[in-house]
């Protein structure tokens, strides 16, 4: 029997945090919490009794594919912006499972040998297999991101990027991976917080980057460039969901739910026995 969480989610409400026709990222209010009635002590104790679930599932699909009856993947794809709470919901979400189901790669500047192929390539070599959930803390998508405010390629190759990277996802949809895409939206004022702790904090301060700074000074064509490919790469294979994020509790709660409705949907099965069960017993009290 997998737990239920105590309090119900508006089904409604988290879906329209998914990116469909006409979304503007400037309507979502990144302090809001659209489909949960709770606050944040509802959300502790649901997110403690989603882990159960996810960590049931997850063992689920894992033994499923090594049983050979199951081929699914899951990928959930993080975006944001500095200090928006990637981290944290790798660790207090996905960090609750058994880490042999779990793939973790964290895309940082790509190497000479990966400048050297195209964009897509170290992408590829990461990608989770059957019976596995992948996160990616950043992605391709730092390429249509960072190389679109710092000029880092030309127009014409952002461009064709966005193309690219759709049919790139469809590809893997058709192969059995079921893509899950959160941009954490924070807001500027919540980050500036969140990064002066760092700066306060000794044990943060490992965690500051001066360039986050920099950074801040782009906010606006950050956001244009994430209005772009917020529209031009969420389709139904590979939808996009802006999951506010000043409320931390709120941002891992709702990546959980995404996350749960995905594995609820493969519905993994235990596979069955390859051998003679009753046998296997008779031979095993034999030797007690």
């Amino acid at each position: 029997m997998i737990a239920q969480s105590q309090v119900k989610w508006n089904q409604d409400a988290l879906r329209a945090l998914r990116v469909t026709r006409g979304f503007r990222l400037e309507d979502v209010d990144p302090r809001s919490t659209p489909g949960y009635d709770g606050d944040k002590h509802h959300g502790e104790v649901d997110l403690r009794a989603g882990l159960d679930q996810l960590a049931q599932y997850q063992e689920r699909l894992y033994a499923a594919s090594r049983g050979g009856t199951a081929t699914d993947a899951v990928l959930l794809v993080l975006q944001a912006m500095d200090s928006a709470g990637k981290g944290g919901v790798i660790r207090h979400v996905v960090g609750g499972v058994d880490p042999q189901g779990i793939q973790l790669a964290a895309f940082k500047a790509p190497t000479e040998e990966e400048l050297a192929h195209d964009f897509l390539w170290r992408i590829e070599k990461r990608l989770p297999g059957p019976g596995l959930i992948g996160v990616f803390d950043r992605s391709h998508y730092e390429d249509v991101l960072i190389g679109r405010v710092r000029g880092l390629a030309e127009p014409r190759e952002i461009e064709r990027r966005y193309g690219a990277i759709v049919d790139f996802e469809r590809r893997l949809a058709d192969h059995g991976t079921r893509i899950i895409k959160v941009m954490l939206h924070i807001s500027p004022e919540e980050q500036g917080e969140r990064l002066m702790d760092r700066l306060e904090r000794p044990d943060k301060h490992w965690k500051y980057n001066p360039g986050d700074v920099d950074e801040r000074a782009r906010w606006g064509s950050y956001m244009d460039a994430y209005q772009t490919v917020l529209t031009r790469t969420s389709t139904d294979e590979a939808p996009w969901y802006v999951v506010p994020a000043n409320r931390k509790w709120f941002a891992r709660l709702a990546v959980q739910e995404l996350l749960l409705e995905t594995l609820e949907a493969i519905d993994p099965q235990w596979p069955k026995a390859d051998f003679d069960v009753e046998h296997e017993k008779a031979r095993l009290k034999a030797t007690l």
